[in-house]
């Protein structure tokens, strides 16, 4: 769905906006689904393992960086877009180390928060106020959303490197 969310977001039609933001929204909910009916059924995969962070990751700094472009995301408010940015890179690469030494690195309950604040921010910001109902300042919500975001996201980032500091040999 990432490429034509992507599309969606650079059409200058107001319905535009709310087509992306449908399909952003279903795209995390049946990402959420897909985790938790995998998990209660206890049928996790390999390739499930492998294939859902990264989707998670390629969705969320697509449409991150979508807004940025079409500005939707301005001023300070880039920041927490760029912490978000780093630390999924960052914890990426730190994942991928540790798989390599057989080490896990489990999601923590803070990082599952994290993203769910982080998607509702990109659905206010993906449909903006020039969109929004008149009474839902959507872009303020989405702003500051995305600035609880990137605090959580410090907080886990900093929580998965002192988890996995230990396999470094400092």
């Amino acid at each position: 769905m990432i490429p034509v969310i992507l599309l969606l977001l650079v059409l200058p039609f107001g319905w535009t906006a709310w087509a992306a933001w449908f399909l952003f929204t279903i795209a995390g909910i049946t990402d959420f689904l897909d985790g938790y009916m995998a998990r209660r059924e206890n049928n996790v995969s390999k390739i499930g393992q492998f294939l859902d962070p990264i989707a998670d990751k390629l969705l969320v700094s697509a449409v991150l960086l979508l807004l940025v472009f079409n500005e939707k995301i301005t001023g300070i408010t880039v920041l927490p877009a760029v912490i978000i940015l780093l630390r999924e890179v960052a914890v990426s690469g730190l994942r991928e180390y540790l798989a390599g030494l057989s080490v896990s690195v489990p999601v923590s309950q803070l990082a599952k928060w994290k993203t769910t604040i982080q998607l509702i921010a990109l659905g206010f910001l993906i449909v903006g106020t020039e969109n929004a109902p008149y009474w839902i300042p959507a872009t303020l919500i989405g702003d500051i959303l995305l600035w609880v975001a990137g605090a959580i996201t410090v907080i886990t980032g900093y929580d998965y490197w002192r988890a996995s500091e230990k396999h470094f040999g400092i």
